[in-house]
């Protein structure tokens, strides 16, 4: 059974517990520090070691070993003396997210991952959570939402955390986010933090304007009202492009790269699976756009277009059936298409009336997937069409 509620109740309470504690200014945390134990710190860092406890166990982490090696291993390349003290979890989530807790707990969602083009876009923002970490801004973050509200609004904000409509370890994380979302300037020096981190690590300069413009022009694309809640708290997108874009011609006489090849060899079987989580999120708009810049990357265009296809089907607005089998036929052009373009090719045809088509796309997902676990369907649909 899931402990989220009693991580987030515990994190009230420590709130409420600590009123009198310091709020002098707090200096960045050292390789292997940990805080005293009569500190209110150290109280910060119990319940999110609870937190992390509900983390290990969850469904959503993602336990592929060598994935896991790989970002471990862009952390430690970024920072090595804190590679001890920092626990990373890749988390099956579709949203561009990362975060990271005070003890070194670091969550990776692979929505994120799906974006990023290369390694050193993913190196610049473990860099920026890192630098949040560094800096210790959720312990500042904590102190001062404990100092401005009385007990019972802390209880009300438990309360309604415990509510929120998700389960388990990352409900109760998204609740710790909600407490110590950082402030825009806390976010410039995790920027700045981050950026010489990446840098000396290596890596192209020009990437972490990149990461942003790209998320930018998805959010702007998307089809909900309201930009994603990661741009609330964050500096204006003009303004950090500009800083992020000085800072990369300052650096721009030093070697760098960005390790896209390693970086998109290395997802390669995990993109058809967040692919498919990222179309669950409907929305429609923002992933059409995403999916038409990684089909002009060129890396897995076959699943890509497929899942572009995929689209066009579930939306089923007016001449979305001709861009659905438009989609498919080029997916099933290149090498890597899935069997399911047939599939979803075949339902699309038989909706258009055309039966001859829609019989020969199931005859070939059949031919491409003989063990389907569908597959005394999909020969009743054909003896249908027959």
């Amino acid at each position: 059974m899931s402990r989220a509620p009693t991580s987030v109740a515990a994190c009230a309470i420590l709130l409420i517990a600590s009123a009198c504690a310091s709020t002098a200014p707090v200096s960045d945390i050292q390789p292997g520090q940990r805080p005293a134990l009569e500190s209110d710190e150290a109280g910060f860092w119990m319940a999110f070691e609870e937190f992390e406890d509900d983390l290990r166990a969850s469904s959503l982490v993602v336990r592929d070993p060598a994935l896991n090696r790989y970002v471990t291993g862009v952390v430690c390349n970024l920072a090595a003396a804190y590679c001890q003290d920092i626990r990373v979890y890749l988390i099956r989530h579709p949203a561009f997210n990362a975060s990271m807790g005070p003890n070194g707990t670091m969550q990776v969602f692979t929505g994120l991952m799906l974006r990023a083009e290369n390694e050193a876009q993913l190196a610049y923002v473990l860099g920026h959570e890192m630098g949040h970490y560094i800096r210790r801004h959720t312990l500042t973050r904590m102190r001062d939402v404990r100092n401005k509200t009385d007990a019972a609004s802390v209880f009300g904000l438990a309360g309604a955390m415990v509510g929120v409509p998700m389960s388990g370890a990352i409900s109760s994380g998204i609740a710790y986010a909600s407490i110590s979302a950082f402030g825009r300037d806390q976010e410039r020096e995790a920027d700045a933090i981050g950026f010489q981190m990446f840098r000396k690590a290596g890596y192209d300069p020009t990437q972490a304007a990149r990461i942003w413009e790209l998320l930018t022009a998805e959010a702007e694309a998307g089809d909900w009202p309201s930009p994603p809640p990661l741009f609330a708290s964050h500096p204006p997108t003009l303004e950090r492009r500009e800083t992020l874009a000085g800072l990369a011609e300052e650096a721009s006489d030093a070697p760098s790269s960005a390790y896209e090849e390693r970086y998109q060899n290395t997802i390669l079987q995990f993109r058809f699976d967040w692919l498919r989580e990222d179309l669950r999120t409907r929305n429609f708009s923002g992933s059409e756009h995403l999916y038409d810049r990684l089909v002009e990357a060129g890396h897995g265009r076959g699943e890509t277009l497929f899942f572009k296809g995929e689209i066009y089907r579930l939306r089923d607005d007016e001449g979305d059936d001709e861009k659905a089998v438009e989609a498919y036929t080029l997916a099933i052009a290149e090498r890597d298409a899935p069997p399911e373009v047939f599939r979803s090719l075949a339902f699309v045809e038989w909706s258009r009336g055309r039966r001859a088509e829609a019989r020969q796309a199931f005859e070939r997902y059949l031919e491409f997937a003989p063990s389907a676990d569908d597959r005394l369907m999909i020969e009743f649909h054909i003896e249908e069409l027959s």
